[in-house]
């Protein structure tokens, strides 16, 4: 457990830096900004993102060429080095400023120990989906080894649902082929999820790749494999269209809850799901506000 109970961090960029989007015409309305040679700034060893495509990349730094970086990079000082600052948040940026040829960059200087830092990097890149799931995975795992945390304190720093947190941190069970095809992009994070069902996830990954198995298809096998075992086999998830699936993800991530809704017809039920008395009052007074 955290020693202390932090506070929501989802806004912890945009508090840092302003609410302006990709389309904000100069990066001078953000607080704090200065540019500083581009050779002064230095990657972040504790980054959750790990991955970086070159097309990507490439990309980006034909934008900056042509209209600058709209968005400053986060950093911090490096105690002990002049002239040096650790990235925060903004690393793709940095990297594409270089291929653009930039002698210099915008940044926000602020001042963050490792904990803090290692937070607003998973933030920044879990709001952009610039993470994999494995990378995402590993991101929580390690705040909770570092400093701590348990999921519930991961889904309030984050502002994930805690379900969406513990989903995640499973997918580092699969075995390592599995997880480097997810960190690929070769399979989703939701094949993934479905492949923690399966006798050899592996086996079952390459069969997605090379065949095109729907998620669908990953979970008809496990309940197959888990009769012929004689196990009692996992009800079928119900097929939701994309409105639903849309609408309990928002719910979810609102209330930091786990919601599941369920037509039948022009009924149906809404279930929000709470893992202590806390979460229960806390919904209520929100209800009957």
């Amino acid at each position: 457990m955290a020693e202390e109970t932090r506070p929501r961090l989802g806004r912890g960029l945009a508090a840092l830096i302003g609410d302006a989007g990709d389309d904000a015409p100069t990066a001078e309305r953000f607080r704090g900004q200065r540019r500083i040679p581009i050779e002064f700034l230095r990657p972040n060893p504790r980054n959750p993102r790990t991955t970086f495509r070159e097309d990507e990349l490439s990309d980006l730094a034909a934008s900056i060429k042509e209209k600058g970086i709209i968005q400053p990079v986060v950093v911090r000082t490096i105690a002990g080095v002049a002239d040096a600052y650790e990235i925060i948040a903004g690393e793709r940026r940095w990297r594409a400023a270089q291929l653009a040829g930039l002698a210099d960059l915008p940044v926000v200087i602020h001042e963050a120990d490792d904990r803090e830092a290692l937070e607003l990097a998973i933030i920044e890149n879990v709001q952009r989906a610039d993470l994999n799931a494995i990378e995402e995975a590993k991101g929580y795992e390690r705040l909770a080894a570092d400093f701590g945390y348990s999921q519930s304190d991961l889904a309030k720093i984050i502002g994930k649902s805690r379900p969406h947190v513990a989903n995640t941190l499973r997918l580092l069970n699969l075995p390592e082929a599995s997880r480097r095809l997810v960190a690929d992009g070769a399979i989703s994070a939701g094949h993934a999820r479905a492949l923690l069902a399966v006798k050899d996830p592996d086996a079952v990954a390459r069969r997605i790749v090379d065949e095109g198995l729907t998620v669908r298809d990953i979970e008809h096998l496990a309940q197959r494999q888990a009769s012929e075992a004689g196990a009692k086999p996992r009800k079928p998830r119900e097929e939701k269209d994309a409105d639903t699936r849309a609408m309990e993800k928002l719910l979810s991530d609102s209330l930091g809850l786990s919601v599941a809704i369920r037509h039948e017809g022009e009924r149906g039920e809404l279930k929000i799901r709470y893992e202590t008395l806390e979460q229960l009052d806390a919904l209520c007074r929100r209800l009957t506000e």
